[in-house]
């Protein structure tokens, strides 16, 4: 996988993202997803995530040098046809509005710590949650990676924490969309 020459990413380490899918398997997941990789550098996640039969990624990063390097691990991995790339806020914009594509399945919610530190209620995390409401399917699983200090709310809208986990410098909480 191709990288960029800054210190701005935070790489996950292999080993990190196979026990992260081990977990995400326990959700049937992402076999035949639809999936959003949201805040997505070089694409690992989302690539992890095609390399394990999810049908379709939707790339969200806003930097154009990472996006360039994305392009270039999406054609190296060979999953043009299976993937879009969007240059943007992730923030500001969430996923793809169309409503005639199908719904998430599975959305990869990755942001700079820096930026994932306020997580309370009005807070820009938040906010992104909120936008991911109506664009996911009804069992969506959302994960969201932060700094290891970090701990998310028990519940953003519609979406309830199911799982916590911490590996290293880095926290991820996975939160399930609730009908009630």
């Amino acid at each position: 996988m191709f990288s960029p020459k800054t210190q701005v990413s935070r790489p996950i380490t292999d080993r990190v993202k196979e026990s992260l899918f081990s977990v995400i398997y326990k959700y049937n997941l992402p076999t035949g997803a639809i999936v959003a990789d949201l805040f997505s550098g070089v694409g690992s996640l989302g690539l992890e995530a095609l390399s394990r039969k999810a049908r379709f990624v939707t790339f969200v990063e806003q930097d154009p040098k990472i996006t360039s390097v994305l392009k270039k691990n999406i054609e190296k991995a060979d999953f043009v046809n299976e993937s879009e790339i969007i240059r943007a806020n992730a923030f500001k914009f969430g996923i793809s509005p169309n409503p005639d594509r199908q719904k998430y399945d599975l959305v990869f919610v990755d942001p700079p710590y820096a930026a994932s530190m306020d997580i309370q209620a009005g807070s820009p995390l938040s906010g992104l949650l909120d936008s991911l409401s109506g664009r996911v399917a009804d069992d969506a699983v959302i994960v969201v990676r932060t700094d290891r200090k970090v701990s998310l709310l028990e519940q953003y809208g519609e979406f309830r924490v199911i799982d916590r986990r911490r590996w290293g410098t880095m926290a991820v909480t996975i939160l399930q969309k609730t009908n009630e």
